[in-house]
């Protein structure tokens, strides 16, 4: 791992039992859990574990109910103490700090939102946010003001002055991450933080997470057992199997190509509309030509049917411009003042599922543009359905 991540952690072991730290270099490479806890009578809770966040990235973690995942994400915060191994905030060494700068690193860089929801009952909801600014010794004015602001972007503005026991379960979670972002983390960290909520509540709250995270731009870890839930909220999922990591990608490479039957069994119910994207499923662009082209020497390249994409010379995209469109105006000097303004395009992380009713609104194809304009393939109702018809 190297300074290019946010969290890294580093051959991460936690083995519950009396003696961790003899018991651990007996264990074998392919040795089981349960064949390990019958010979030893230590139970291995994290193995081996290493990985690395990058600033700014929702990495989660996913597996089934014993799978580690908890045990993991409190030994990054050292709630746990690990057997051995490193976790790496910014560069420092967490399982080397003293108490001292533990306790800082809590306070001021990193805030959890746990499952249950940990409100004070006897705190209005305004305190309750504004509780880590209080531990530090924040004024309670400037505290408050904080409180407010946070819980504008949750939006519970108007249930600042309500107790913990007059709100839905939704809104408390609200409360719970208004009270984790008051502080200003640059890294948060979630334990299954809507695993007991309604599932409609709970969609509402992933929708809620991801907008949040549009405008924070913050470093998150996200333990979750459910896998749509991950594919959802995950820019990483690293899926976990009695304690070990088995896998780490993108959803999409998950999906696509699981490393084993577990992973394999994971994945083979998640949609293949949700996870595939427009740059997996875009084609190239056979005519591409500058805006100072003549109408003729573009017409002269496309094929029956075919669309021209025209752009700038910085490389933005401008526009499309058909064959029958380049023969109306042949007399034109140049192609650039014939594409048409504003035309639609999509990212390349435009979802299968999303690109569904696009296409079929359109008889043109759609271009595929990065966040700078620049052109870099396109999509059509040919190649969506092609799409399709592999995910099915």
């Amino acid at each position: 791992m190297t300074a290019e991540y946010k969290i890294s952690c580093r051959n991460l072991w936690k083995v519950f039992g009396p003696t961790p730290e003899q018991v651990k270099p007996s264990i074998r490479p392919g040795q089981s859990r349960a064949e390990i806890q019958e010979q030893t009578g230590h139970l291995v809770a994290v193995r081996d574990v290493t990985f690395g966040v990058r600033k700014g990235q929702t990495f989660v973690v996913m597996g089934l109910s014993g799978s580690g995942k908890s045990t993991l994400v409190r030994c990054i915060l050292r709630l746990i103490e690990p057997t051995s191994g490193q976790v790496i905030i910014d560069g420092e060494d967490v399982t080397a700090m003293h108490p001292r700068q533990l306790r800082a690193l809590r306070g001021r860089k990193l805030s959890m939102v746990f499952q249950h929801f940990g409100l004070l009952p006897h705190r209005t909801v305004l305190d309750n946010v504004a509780y880590g600014l209080e531990v530090q010794g924040v004024k309670r004015e400037s505290r408050h003001a904080r409180a407010r602001e946070t819980l504008q972007l949750v939006g519970l503005a108007e249930w600042a002055g309500a107790y913990p026991n007059q709100l839905s379960g939704g809104m408390q979670q609200r409360v719970g991450i208004a009270r984790a972002l008051a502080v200003d983390p640059e890294i948060l960290l979630f334990d299954e933080p809507f695993s007991a909520l309604d599932p409609l509540i709970r969609r509402e709250m992933q929708d809620e997470l991801l907008k949040l995270q549009h405008v924070m731009h913050k470093t998150i870890l996200f333990i979750t057992h459910d896998f749509l839930e991950a594919v959802k909220l995950g820019d990483n999922i690293a899926i976990m199997k009695d304690g070990e990591v088995v896998q780490v990608g993108a959803p999409d490479q998950l999906i696509l190509n699981p490393a084993n039957d577990y992973v394999r069994e994971f994945t083979k119910d998640v949609p293949r509309s949700r996870v595939l994207l427009a740059r997996m499923v875009m084609r190239p662009c056979r005519v591409v030509c500058s805006e100072h082209d003549p109408p003729a020497a573009v017409r002269s390249q496309l094929r029956p049917g075919e669309t021209a994409f025209v752009r700038a010379e910085n490389g933005r995209f401008l526009g499309l411009l058909s064959s029958q469109q380049l023969e109306q105006a042949a007399a034109a000097p140049t192609v650039g003042s014939l594409a048409n303004s504003n035309p639609p395009t999509v990212t390349p992380g435009t979802t299968l599922r999303q690109l569904i009713p696009l296409v079929a609104a359109s008889e043109l194809p759609l271009p595929v543009v990065d966040s700078s304009q620049k052109l870099l393939g396109a999509v059509d109702r040919q190649t969506v359905l092609a799409a399709l018809g592999e995910a099915i």
